[in-house]
């Protein structure tokens, strides 16, 4: 480790040997481990409640073992930063992320929708809402659907708006997709969005409506689009260009293939409002680039290409398509 990124989170280091430190420890908000100075035989029995990232040798067998290890362009400041303002929704992603390697889909989205509402009624969601400004939220959007012999085409209609999903886009998304799952004839889904942004995620206007986190997880678990996408995502292709953030990756991280214009970038910034990804992200992002690369993007909330997405396998290729119209009339 060089001595400048040494000095940056030296108060940060721990020492793997504390078997994943005891209560009379005092707890940081996110914690680092120097991979290149542990012994090869290091161990860490359980990791502590808190996000717990390498620095150093990604071959170490001790990496399997923490929440993610430091990869470009992932910086570690940014993961300093977020876990000190939002110490409980880091500390809530990382238990959940270890809990849900291995579960079934269906289960794993109701965890992930169960540690959301949660941090929902927390103190650092509602700091966050105080911090917004008011704002008259964009007219409402439409998903169309058109269906051409055995492929259903799926198009995000909310250019003025960056494709934000809002609460009837997320319902139409919802019964698109519970209609690609009950069609045993479609031999596939295709997903797009009309202009150039593919989606800037759920619609923040409408984030804290539903104050009640009990409610909030009954309208996840009747209507979350994941939960019915997931059911067919062997046949889903989904294209992106531009932003695609929060919700947008979240959904398309589920489909079989995933391509992506070369503008194109990703980011999950939910962590900063003081929650967590809430439409499924938890469960399929971890699937396509793992749970420690998937833990660097939430946590950080860093943006990252095109180019890195291919490279970690959040996308499957590098295309242009040709637009789709105002409408979501001409689908390739």
């Amino acid at each position: 480790m060089d001595s400048a990124l040494a000095t940056q989170i030296g108060k940060y280091l721990i020492d793997p040997g504390r078997d994943g430190l005891d209560s009379s420890y005092p707890w940081p908000s996110i914690a680092f481990v120097d991979l290149d100075a542990c012994a090869h035989d290091a161990m860490m029995a359980r990791l502590p409640p808190f996000p717990v990232i390498g620095i150093g040798d990604p071959r170490h067998p001790l990496v399997s073992r923490l929440d993610a290890v430091i990869e470009a362009p992932i910086l570690p400041e940014r993961l300093i930063r977020q876990a000190e303002q939002r110490p409980h929704a880091s500390a809530a992603l990382v238990q959940l992320l270890r809990t849900l390697e291995g579960m079934s889909c269906e289960k794993a989205l109701v965890m992930e929708s169960l540690c959301y509402g949660m941090l929902q009624g927390g103190a650092e969601f509602a700091a966050w809402l105080t911090s917004r400004p008011q704002e008259k939220p964009p007219a409402s959007g439409a998903v169309r659907l058109d269906r051409r012999e055995a492929v259903l085409h799926v198009v995000l209609d909310r250019p003025w708006a960056r494709n934000a999903i809002d609460r009837e886009m997320r319902d139409q998304l919802f019964d698109a997709f519970t209609l690609a799952a009950a069609d045993d004839s479609l031999r596939a889904v295709k997903v797009r969005a009309v202009g150039t942004v593919f989606s800037a995620g759920g619609d923040l206007s409408e984030f804290g409506t539903t104050r009640d986190p009990a409610t909030a997880h009954l309208i996840r678990s009747r209507t979350l689009p994941a939960a019915a996408l997931a059911r067919r995502a062997d046949i889903v292709d989904v294209h992106v260009q531009g932003p695609c953030v929060g919700a947008g990756i979240e959904m398309a991280a589920f489909a079989s293939r995933v391509t992506a214009a070369p503008d194109a970038w990703f980011q999950l910034p939910e962590v900063a409002m003081g929650l967590i990804p809430g439409a499924g992200g938890c469960v399929s992002v971890p699937r396509r680039i793992g749970r420690q690369r998937a833990a660097l993007m939430m946590l950080s909330g860093q943006q990252i290409d095109a180019p890195t997405a291919l490279r970690w396998g959040l996308i499957d290729a590098i295309e242009s398509e040709a637009p789709v119209d105002e409408g979501g009339t001409h689908v390739r």
